[in-house]
Formats: C-alpha cells, sequence, structure tokens
C-alpha cells in the first residue's frame, strides 16, 4: 500500500484526538497562536539556517513522495533482465540496442547503452556506481532535512514553554488566571514534541526507507547489467538477482520468472 505514512499519522491523531475526548476535553482546548508561531516558526527557521534553500524549496514534495509513495519492488525488474541476458547471450550483445531505447529505467537504459557501444566492464561499473552513489548522496540529504526539523521542533517546544512560563511568574498578582496560562504554556512542548514524533520524523523514516528500497534495486541492476556483459546464463542470473529480494518474497519473485525464449535451445534444454 502506498499511503502507509499518510495512514499512519492520521492514525495517530486520530487516536490521540479520541483519548482527548474520553478524558472530557475537546481538540479546540489545545489551540494556541502563539505557541504555534513559535514552534512552526522557530523550527522553520532553524531549519533554513540548516539546510540549502533548494532542499528547503523541496520538502513539501519529498512530504508529498513519503506520504504517497511505495517502495520499488526489485522483483519485478528480473524477468526484464532475464529476458534480456537470453536476447544477448543468443543474438549478441548488439542486438540489445532496439530494447534498450524500450528501457523506461533511465539507470538501467544508461548501463546496456554503454554495454552496446562496447564499453569495458570497469567503465560500465564505474559510470553506474557514481550514479548510484550520487543517488544515495542525495537522498541523505532530503531524509536528514526532516530529521534535522524533528530534532529542532521539540526543542523549539521547550523555549515556548519556558517563555510562557515566564510571563505567567511575571503576572502571579492574578492568581485565578494562572491555571489557564500555565496549561497554555505547556502546549509549545506538546506542539513540538508531537510534530516531531507523528510527523517529521516518520517521513525522515519513510524517505529512508524508500532510499534504501531502490537504491538495493540499483545494486541488482548493475550486477545484471555486468552478467549480461559477460554472457552469464540466464538461469544462473535470475537466482543471483532473487538474491536482492527478501526471503519473503523470492517465491513471487521466481513465479515471475518469464517462460523461455523460443529458439535459445540451452534455456529449453535446461527448462526440461
Amino acid at each position: 500500500m502506498k499511503a502507509t505514512t499518510a495512514i499512519g499519522i492520521g492514525l495517530a491523531f486520530a487516536m490521540l484526538t479520541v483519548a482527548t475526548l474520553m478524558e472530557g476535553s475537546t481538540p479546540m482546548s489545545f489551540i494556541n497562536l502563539p505557541a504555534m508561531l513559535i514552534v512552526i516558526g522557530g523550527t522553520t527557521g532553524a531549519v533554513l539556517a540548516s539546510v540549502t534553500m533548494d532542499q528547503a524549496k523541496r520538502m513539501p514534495a519529498l512530504a508529498k513522495v513519503a506520504m504517497s509513495s511505495a517502495p520499488v519492488d526489485a522483483a519485478d525488474r528480473i524477468p526484464q533482465m532475464v529476458t534480456l541476458a537470453e536476447k544477448a547471450r543468443r543474438e549478441g550483445l548488439l542486438a540489445l540496442e532496439n530494447d534498450v531505447e524500450e528501457l523506461d529505467d533511465e539507470f538501467v537504459k544508461k548501463g546496456f547503452q554503454l554495454v552496446v557501444d562496447g564499453a569495458d566492464s570497469e567503465i560500465v561499473a564505474g559510470v553506474l556506481r557514481s550514479d548510484i552513489d550520487g543517488t544515495a548522496e542525495r537522498h541523505g540529504r532530503n531524509s536528514a532535512a526532516f530529521q534535522t526539523a524533528g530534532g529542532f521542533a521539540p526543542t523549539l517546544g521547550i523555549l515556548g514553554t519556558v517563555m510562557s512560563l515566564v510571563h505567567v511568574l511575571e503576572n502571579l498578582s492574578n492568581p485565578g488566571s494562572l491555571g489557564h496560562s500555565i496549561a497554555g504554556a505547556f502546549l509549545a512542548t506538546l506542539y513540538g514534541v508531537g510534530s516531531a514524533n507523528l510527523i517529521l520524523l516518520p517521513i525522515a523514516n519513510k524517505l529512508k526507507a524508500l532510499s534504501a528500497a531502490e537504491l538495493n534495486e540499483r545494486e541488482m541492476l548493475l550486477e545484471a547489467v555486468l552478467s549480461v556483459q559477460a554472457g552469464e546464463n540466464p538461469r544462473m542470473l535470475a537466482e543471483r538477482l532473487r538474491t536482492f529480494v527478501p526471503p519473503a518474497e523470492r517465491a513471487d519473485a521466481s513465479a515471475k520468472r518469464p517462460e523461455a525464449v523460443p529458439g535459445d535451445a540451452e534455456a529449453v534444454a535446461e527448462a526440461a
């Protein structure tokens, strides 16, 4: 399911709302605009001071990605790679030229294009490895922005509480308002801790999970490209690629294995 992050965050807030109602309070009693300004404004400012403007601008789009995207399934790529390996063994690497143009993934397309162009395996591996490293670094910066925000928010919440308590202590001459003022003071801490643990850190963790899945798939595709270039047996390639799939999902990956391509005598013999 793609929207697990949004569902999880929504469920957490729903449970908090139910608990509030069970205690005889109302959600409106937790609204405090000055505390919101301190936590939201302060956290935003601290994040802007910690990351580049481009990173900050990407945060809303990244939050949307975390809310609506599911990790890539490396198993879905295995049949395609095996099919290309079978064709390469049967007709040669140059026969993949038309297939390369139809690939929808720029990473694997780049790799097979280098192979078709006759690049050395070390060059192919170096180019694709640089792509993987660059992707990992970029993804790391993206999740770190939310991790940073999740670290600042509770601290700003405490700062807001301290500021409000100072104001309370300045008005001890009005005992009747102390209870309401102290309760309002602690709302800043609530906002800070709540936003960090229910929104910012979950988004950061989801982005890390999405990144890990994508990098694992790219490692698998790198292995596939180099194996096809080396002329490895397609069946052996399929077994090698399935090691990149979690054990519980390998049965499904095996079920997706394509039938032997007509004319591939070796594949037909092995299947028999």
